[in-house]
């Protein structure tokens, strides 16, 4: 960074636009009070400021593929979250809300990674080693190879690895680290740029796993720029109810693995314990045969896990009728309701409708929208689903029920804990056949789907 030519500008910390002048609001996303001044280079790099070429263009065939080195952590959940282990020289970034777990996890997984000829190294910029201590304590942590310091200054940080040659290094958080090469704050735009950039070369060339927290900001994205996460190898998150006691490690980006998979924890006063089996923990309070109570197979990654979708549906005195969901996205519980007015016929206009998923889960994929469309229908017929019932299909706009992913994996699931029956599209009841120890329901519309749970 040394010799460059550099001028003063404004860069917005949201969306990262930058203005010659402070403003009160920035131009471009509206945030207000977002300006930061920063220095930016202006001029051309001489010869002699330019890095080393680190390869020259080769056939592709030539090429050598390295064999990855994973060490299981021996945390199955976390391992599951990033592909199976962690991978030699990987970088991982870990988000969440604040006080949800990410250093107690991270610390968790560094205590059982830290075994005899292989040390851990945890760097805190937000806590003292006091408080690190009284966490450890807590946890039970006793790994004589996993070392803590605290600092904030990369460089330091880079010195200390350089001494200490760890084979796992975390950092918390990576939004208090700074630079001492740039003139920008801790946490600005261009300082988590750039210390994200060299603690990733660094791990690339020291083979060295790198776990990065990050701090999430109100909308539940990781803070910072969006090159964060293009950085990275793999992108974290656990999410999870403060007033639940589970924990979800959700993986959405992962370089040496599938993305989409969940790892279940449970908060205890030890910290994160695993839940092997999370289908019969949501499922043990269900309450049977109460209508608007539905059973949902979901696929999370390559886990399939069964939870209990709830929906209320009551007169309401109100002008504009109540839709609140929890666990589901709330456009598509619109839509489906909008299907159930008009190709089945429930006048669903004038009601407050409430919709949860129970357990705190976070459920995306469309093989939900059967399930919550009869869990709508139930309670506004006022008539429960048998409580043996399985149901999964994607709802089309016309109302036809579409075919989903993986139907042998749900179903096994439904199997283990005791479901005698599935509802699910026509097609894939007819491409299955018979199912050993299940009795499948195929349908072409939900009208059908109703008809066949409500005859």
């Amino acid at each position: 960074m040394a010799g460059r030519i550099g001028k003063s500008v404004f860069v917005c910390q949201g969306c990262g636009y930058q203005v010659a002048k402070w403003l009160g609001r920035c131009p471009e996303c509206g945030a207000w009070n977002s300006l930061a001044e920063e220095m930016v280079p202006t001029g051309p790099l001489s010869e002699g400021q330019l890095p080393p070429r680190r390869s020259t263009p080769q056939p592709l065939r030539h090429l050598k593929a390295a064999s990855e080195v994973r060490r299981a952590s021996g945390l199955g959940e976390f391992d599951r979250a990033l592909g199976g282990s962690v991978v030699q020289g990987s970088v991982v970034l870990l988000g969440g809300d604040p006080g949800i777990g990410k250093s107690t996890l991270i610390l968790q997984a560094l205590d059982r990674l830290s075994v005899e000829g292989r040390q851990g190294l945890y760097i805190s910029g937000e806590e003292s080693e006091a408080q690190l201590k009284l966490r450890a304590d807590r946890l039970g942590l006793k790994s004589p190879s996993l070392l803590v310091a605290c600092e904030t200054c990369l460089e330091n940080i880079l010195k200390m690895v350089e001494e200490v040659k760890p084979a796992f290094l975390a950092l918390d958080s990576i939004q208090t680290m700074y630079t001492a090469t740039l003139p920008a704050a801790p946490g600005s735009i261009t300082q988590v740029r750039e210390t994200a950039f060299r603690l990733v070369q660094q791990a690339k060339i020291t083979g060295i796993a790198t776990f990065l927290i990050g701090h999430v900001t109100k909308e539940g994205t990781i803070a910072g720029p969006m090159v964060l996460e293009h950085l990275v190898d793999t992108v974290l998150y656990l999410e999870g109810d403060r007033s639940h006691a589970f924990r979800l490690l959700r993986t959405v980006k992962n370089r040496f693995g599938p993305t989409q998979e969940l790892g279940v924890f449970e908060m205890q006063e030890t910290g994160l314990q695993e839940v092997p089996n999370p289908s019969a923990l949501f499922l043990a309070e269900r309450s049977l045969e109460v209508p608007g109570a539905v059973v949902v197979p979901s696929l999370e990654g390559t886990r399939p896990i069964l939870v209990e979708v709830q929906a209320l549906v009551s007169p309401s005195s109100l002008a504009l009728p109540r839709r609140q969901t929890m666990g589901v996205d709330p456009g598509r519980v619109s839509l489906l309701v909008a299907v159930l007015e008009k190709r089945v016929g429930l006048a669903m206009g004038g009601q407050d409708l409430f919709v949860n998923v129970v357990g705190g889960v976070r459920l995306t994929e469309p093989a939900l929208d059967l399930g919550v469309a009869l869990a709508l229908a139930s309670s506004f017929l006022d008539r429960p689903v048998p409580a043996d019932t399985l149901i999964f299909g994607e709802v089309g706009l016309t109302g036809e029920v579409r075919a989903v992913s993986s139907p042998e994996v749900r179903l096994k699931e439904g199997r283990k804990l005791g479901f005698a029956r599935a509802l699910l599209a026509r097609r894939q009841q007819e491409h299955l056949g018979d199912f050993p120890g299940m009795e499948l329901l195929g349908v072409d519309t939900l009208a059908t789907a109703i008809r066949s749970i409500f005859p």
